[in-house]
């Protein structure tokens, strides 16, 4: 009998969805969401596969479900539904409508659904709950639950959670904290709720350029490579040893850099946003937008206080020709990057949020390739009572320019970079890759 493969993957729900809401009575009314959580409306799918030799999962839908409703009363508002302010605004309505909660039995054993390190939303879609009847992003609830029970005696939580409640900090610590209500445990770091801290001023101030939001003409026709040729999304590991040649390559060829060393996170991306350019073959007076986020909690000032659970990150960016970025030495694409984070300052954030509250404009994507990085993030030591996850990550990119770093391997010193290109620039930067 041939063994089920990743293709074979069948999901049986077993109950209608379920509504789980805080277990004691919480605060109604409209949750503000800052202007920093209105621009990033996107829905996150994330799963989390556990197995413990000494506990199997019959208990596991029953544990994850009550502690659910214990962690709710720390975090009401994912409770709630969202819906339009008298300002036009995204706001969260505390209802207690409750999480969408399902349990799910899967075919075969967890290990033959195949490499989970790389997004594949047609079979890894399977473990997490879409509200399929949702119109658009207000029929969405802000977080999605479901537990699929595999025969090994493994399970799998699937997460669908809009960006706009959280950004991977603070949604770490709201899955860390269900752990803990799951444990027993008292939570490590409570959520701090009041996102009203980060309103715009009266009257805004627009101080720096944001061109973050600029549009960026397709000169070179890559949105018509997408649209030609199949998309190919393929994990490239980034081990200690190439990491480091890597960064040797960065500080080449640099005054500036020379004897310095650079950051993991510098060199990577330097070297992805140069490559995926060469591979898309982009004309040498194409622009071409690096977008990536900068935690800005210990930047502002007051730096956001412990817990704050809303999205405390902000866009920064570089724009460059693409002849120029490929052209000149990788330690040209390190300097740009590194003037992008150093960009970053509580007037710069501030900036942003007032730019928010004038033009009500989202990042645009246009020739851009936009990074996010959970490779800090502890989402690995999730633990509900069956030990830290097997395996943990994305179900799918949400965007074809969107690249993600994750921490990967021994002691999480490797580091996976995930992202999608058509079928021919694949190849190029798979050349590329392996020339390091």
């Amino acid at each position: 009998m041939k063994e089920p493969n990743i293709h074979d993957l069948e999901v049986l729900q077993k109950e209608p969805a379920a509504l789980v809401k805080p277990e004691s009575e919480t605060p109604n009314g409209l949750y503000f969401l800052s202007n920093l959580d209105q621009n990033i409306a996107v829905i996150v799918r994330t799963i989390y596969c556990f197995k413990s030799e000494e506990r199997g999962n019959e208990e596991a839908v029953q544990v994850i479900k009550k502690a659910l409703s214990q962690v709710l009363d720390h975090y009401y508002p994912l409770a709630g539904r969202l819906t339009i302010s008298p300002e036009g605004k995204l706001t969260v309505d505390c209802t207690e409508g409750g999480v969408v909660f399902v349990e799910a039995e899967a075919n075969c054993k967890m290990d033959e659904i195949g490499d989970i390190t790389k997004p594949d939303p047609e079979t890894l879609g399977k473990l997490v709950y879409d509200v399929v009847e949702a119109k658009n992003i207000l029929e969405v609830p802000p977080v999605t639950a479901q537990v699929t029970k595999f025969k090994c005696g493994g399970f799998v939580l699937g997460l669908c959670m809009n960006h706009c409640m959280f950004d991977g900090i603070g949604a770490m610590e709201f899955v860390n904290s269900w752990g803990q209500a799951a444990r027993g445990l008292p939570l490590t770091t409570p959520p701090f709720s009041d996102r009203t801290i980060l309103t715009a001023r009266n009257p805004p101030k627009i101080e720096n350029l944001h061109q973050e939001f600029e549009e960026i003409e397709d000169k070179s026709n890559i949105n018509s490579l997408y649209s030609k040729e199949p998309t190919l999304h393929r994990s490239f590991c980034f081990d200690p040893e190439k990491i480091k040649k890597l960064k040797l390559q960065a500080t080449e060829n640099s005054e500036s850099l020379l004897g310095n060393s650079c950051t993991t996170f510098e060199a990577l991306s330097a070297f992805v946003w140069r490559a995926r350019t060469k591979s898309l073959k982009m004309l040498n007076d194409q622009k071409t937008k690096l977008l990536f986020a900068v935690d800005g909690r210990a930047k502002f000032e007051p730096p956001l206080p412990k817990g704050y659970f809303g999205n405390g990150i902000v866009l920064t960016n570089s724009i460059c020709e693409a002849g120029e970025l490929t052209e000149k030495p990788l330690s040209f694409a390190v300097g740009l990057v590194r003037e992008a984070i150093k960009m970053v300052t509580d007037g710069y954030m501030r900036s942003a949020i007032d730019y928010f509250e004038v033009t009500r404009a989202r990042p645009s994507l246009s020739s851009t390739l936009l990074i996010t990085t959970w490779s800090r993030l502890g989402f690995h030591t999730t633990d509900f009572g069956w030990g830290e996850p097997v395996l943990s990550g994305p179900v799918a990119l949400p965007e074809k320019e969107v690249t993600l770093f994750l921490s990967h391997g021994e002691e999480r010193r490797s580091i996976n970079v995930l992202l999608g290109l058509p079928a021919s620039a694949m190849d190029v930067f798979q050349e590329l890759f392996l020339q390091i």
